[in-house]
């Protein structure tokens, strides 16, 4: 059985809706969601003239690997209504692969861990409400460690579930 740690977030629509039909959607199509954080709002990142986001940290036991697993989570997505138009754009739901096992992937298709997850409070603060210790397979850091060295001034703030 694989462990998969994953991102979703999203800032048009009922955002709390939307992360947990991602979640529902997720346990349906990818494995079983064994941990989820609290929900998590952070102004938009990147492109920052939209709405704020919501975002939620998942574990999830897989029997897919990580090449199946990035293919299910965009089925999910499409599934969703997600279109992809622009980087760092508005979008219903965004999913994440942010850790698969202490997999080590550089694809064109597909990079575990997830390549900026160091350099973004918004993906640090709820992975590290579920897996603090975790140990980052390339900079050999906790996760907690990388959110006391992350550099992003974002507030991460947590709402009321």
């Amino acid at each position: 059985m694989n462990k998969a740690y994953l991102l979703t977030g999203g800032n048009l629509g009922e955002r709390k809706q939307s992360l947990a039909t991602a979640r529902e959607l997720l346990h349906i199509e990818c494995g079983k969601v064994t941990k989820s954080s609290s929900l998590y709002e952070t102004a938009a990142w990147g492109k920052t003239n939209q709405p704020a986001f919501l975002n939620q940290a998942l574990e999830i036991e897989t029997v897919l690997n990580a090449k199946q697993l990035i293919r299910h989570i965009l089925k999910v997505e499409k599934k969703m209504g997600r279109v992809r138009e622009e980087k760092y754009g508005e979008r219903m739901i965004d999913i994440d692969i942010i850790f698969f096992n202490n997999e080590i992937h550089k694809t064109t298709f597909l990079e575990i861990p997830h390549p900026e997850m160091q350099n973004r409070r918004f993906v640090l603060v709820p992975l590290a409400e579920i897996i603090p210790t975790a140990v980052h397979p390339v900079f050999l850091k906790t996760v907690a460690e990388l959110l006391e060295d992350c550099a992003d001034k974002l507030e991460v703030k947590r709402i009321a579930d």
